[in-house]
């Protein structure tokens, strides 16, 4: 089959590299929730060899990843996992990082409520959660193209939208995190990073 390919990823993943090269210092497991294509959890397991890197997506999403996945031979790149965020009982467990990108304004709000209540049984004490996209502020848009965006996402699925910040920290707080760095990045988004305390 055909690889899945996004021209965001490719583009913004130098960038966001730079960004978890300063977080993901020390050795651990990374569960990246949501991996999409598959081109995230190749790049970012390549460059950074300290971290055991662990993909998921929903089932539907995995034969795109394996096929990225089938042509590396990267020791520290886990068997890709099927993982439902919505699922009461996650399929990996005890996790030292948790990176996902451009999920939030995707999924549901039921679905986001979900993933955040799930990193409380996941993500293992001190560990971090870093959260990469558009976000809203206070109820408002960063930029003019985001809030085209946002309705660009609504007409294709009327359950996803742009979650706003401190939406998402209060469901952080619920699940035992703490804020830690909001990071500008380039094309109107932000890497948003939580504390397990």
């Amino acid at each position: 089959m055909n690889k899945p390919f996004s021209e965001s990823c490719e583009q913004n993943k130098h960038v966001i590299l730079e960004v978890l090269q300063g977080l993901f210092i020390n050795p651990g497991k990374v569960l990246e929730v949501g991996s999409g294509t598959g081109q995230h959890a190749i790049f970012f397991s390549e460059a950074m060899t300290h971290l055991q890197w662990q993909p998921t997506d929903r089932e539907e999403n995995l034969s795109g990843i394996q096929s990225w996945i089938d042509e590396v031979s990267n020791n520290n790149l886990l068997p890709l996992h099927n993982l439902n965020v919505e699922q009461a009982e996650w399929s990996v467990e005890d996790a030292d990082y948790v990176f996902s990108a451009n999920t939030v304004h995707i999924m549901s709000w039921k679905a986001v409520q979900a993933f955040f209540a799930g990193l409380e049984n996941t993500l293992n004490g001190g560990g971090l959660f870093v959260l990469y996209g558009p976000f809203n502020y206070d109820g408002q848009y960063s930029s003019d193209s985001n809030a085209r965006f946002d309705q660009w996402l609504k007409q294709r699925d009327s359950l996803s939208g742009i979650r706003d910040f401190n939406d998402l920290d209060k469901l952080a707080q619920q699940a035992g995190l703490e804020f830690v760095h909001d990071y500008e990045m380039p094309v109107n988004n932000r890497i948003l990073v939580w504390k397990k305390v």
